[in-house]
C-alpha cells in the first residue's frame, strides 16, 4: 500500500473518535462508472467475479475515483447459490432469475452444502489481492436467508413476495429446513471471506421489510441471531441492512450487531429516539443524487448533523447507486462529507 491506512470506517463501527465522518456507497462499484460499463460489454457479472484481478480493479475503482473510506467487494448476493444447487442467472434489466424455484420440502432437501474454500476460491483470492492494494478497509457481504429464500422461491425479483410468504405459512417445516440450510451456507461463506482478509461484513436482508414484526420474530430472527452470534466470533464489525425495515430496528438492536443500516424512510434522529444504540449507517435517498448540487448538499448536511451527535455514524445511501448517477457527483459528495464533518469535529 502506497499511503497510510485510513481506518476511520472501522473506528466509526466501534464508536471511536474519527477525524471525519467516513463514507462509502452501496453499489459504488460499477453501474454508474463508464469504465465498468465498458467491461460489462464483454463480461458478465459472474465472469468478472471469477477473474480476481479484474474483480479487484472494479472493487478498487470507486475508492480511487471518489476517495471513499471503505471498499466493498464487487459481487452479488447470489454468488454462493450455484454451488448448493440453485440454477441462477443474472439477467440485464431483470436481476437474478432462478430456473428451479423451491416449491416443496423435497426441493429444499435436494440443496447441497457450500465448501467455501473450494467453491468460492475466486472470491477469496480477490479478497487476498485487494488487501495488498487497498489503503482503506475492505467490506465483504452475504445475503441473509430470507432475502435469498425470496429469490429461490419466487424464481426472481418480486414486488409482493406472495409465493415466499405462502410457502412460509403453508409449509413451516420446509421453511425452517430452508433457513437452516441457508444459515449453514451463510456462516461458512462469511467466515471464509473474513479469514481471507475482509475487515467488515454487511448482511443484506434487502427485502425482509415485507415481513411484519411478529412473523419476523417467529420465522426469521432465530436464524439471523444464530448467524450473527457465530460470525461475530471472527472479530470483525457486522452490519445489517434492509429496505423498509423501520419496524424491525428494535429487533436488530437486540442482536450482537455493530452497525445498523437505515434506509431513507427513517431519520437518524428518530432511530436514536427509538433506542437504537448501535452505530448507524445511512441514509441519503439515492434519488437525491439526481437533483441539483444545492439540493444534494442540503440533504447531506441534514443527515450529517443528525448522525454526528455521536461517533457511532457512517455516511451512506439508503440503498444503492443508480446507473444514472454521475461519478463526479459522488466524488463531490464525498469531498463535502469529509470537509463538513472535519470542520464540525474541530469546532
Amino acid at each position: 500500500m502506497s499511503q497510510a491506512f485510513n481506518d476511520t470506517f472501522l473506528k466509526a463501527c466501534r464508536g471511536e473518535e474519527q477525524s471525519h465522518v467516513p463514507v462509502w456507497y452501496m453499489r459504488q462499484a460499477g453501474r454508474s462508472q463508464p469504465e465498468y460499463r465498458k467491461i460489462k460489454e464483454t463480461h458478465s457479472l459472474f465472469e468478472i467475479t471469477h477473474d480476481p484481478e479484474l474483480c479487484a480493479y472494479v472493487t478498487k475503482l470507486p475508492v480511487d475515483q471518489y476517495n471513499n473510506d471503505a471498499a466493498i467487494l464487487y459481487k452479488d448476493i447470489m454468488t454462493p447459490l450455484p454451488f448448493i444447487g440453485v440454477d441462477v442467472e443474472i439477467k440485464a434489466g431483470v436481476g437474478p432469475v432462478i430456473d428451479n424455484p423451491i416449491q416443496s420440502k423435497a426441493d429444499v432437501q435436494r440443496l447441497g452444502a457450500l465448501n467455501a474454500e473450494e467453491d468460492v476460491a475466486h472470491v477469496l483470492d480477490t479478497i487476498k489481492l485487494l488487501r495488498t492494494q487497498l489503503s482503506v478497509p475492505l467490506i465483504s457481504f452475504g445475503g441473509a436467508p430470507f432475502t435469498l429464500a425470496s429469490y429461490m422461491i419466487e424464481g426472481g425479483p418480486s414486488k409482493n413476495y406472495h409465493k415466499t410468504k405462502a410457502f412460509m405459512y403453508a409449509q413451516p417445516e420446509a421453511w425452517f429446513l430452508l433457513m437452516d440450510k441457508l444459515e449453514d451456507m451463510t456462516i461458512a461463506y462469511i467466515r471464509a471471506q473474513i479469514q481471507a482478509g475482509s475487515q467488515a461484513i454487511q448482511l443484506f436482508d434487502s427485502w425482509v421489510g415485507t415481513m411484519n414484526r411478529e412473523d419476523y420474530r417467529r420465522f426469521i430472527k432465530p436464524v439471523m441471531s444464530r448467524i450473527v452470534e457465530e460470525v461475530r466470533t471472527e472479530g470483525v464489525p457486522l452490519i445489517m441492512h434492509g429496505v423498509g425495515t423501520r419496524h424491525l430496528l428494535p429487533e436488530w438492536n437486540e442482536m450482537a450487531l455493530d452497525v445498523i443500516g437505515l434506509d431513507w424512510r427513517t431519520p437518524i434522529s428518530e432511530a436514536r429516539d427509538a433506542g437504537i444504540s448501535r452505530t448507524v449507517q445511512g441514509n441519503l435517498d439515492p434519488a437525491v443524487l439526481l437533483a441539483p448540487w444545492q439540493v444534494i448538499e442540503e440533504h447531506a448536511k441534514e443527515i450529517l448533523d443528525q448522525g454526528m451527535r455521536t461517533n457511532h455514524f457512517i455516511f451512506n445511501l439508503g440503498h444503492g447507486v443508480f446507473p444514472e448517477v454521475k461519478p463526479e457527483t459522488l466524488k463531490r459528495l464525498t469531498a463535502f462529507i469529509h470537509e463538513y464533518s472535519r470542520e464540525k469535529k474541530q469546532a
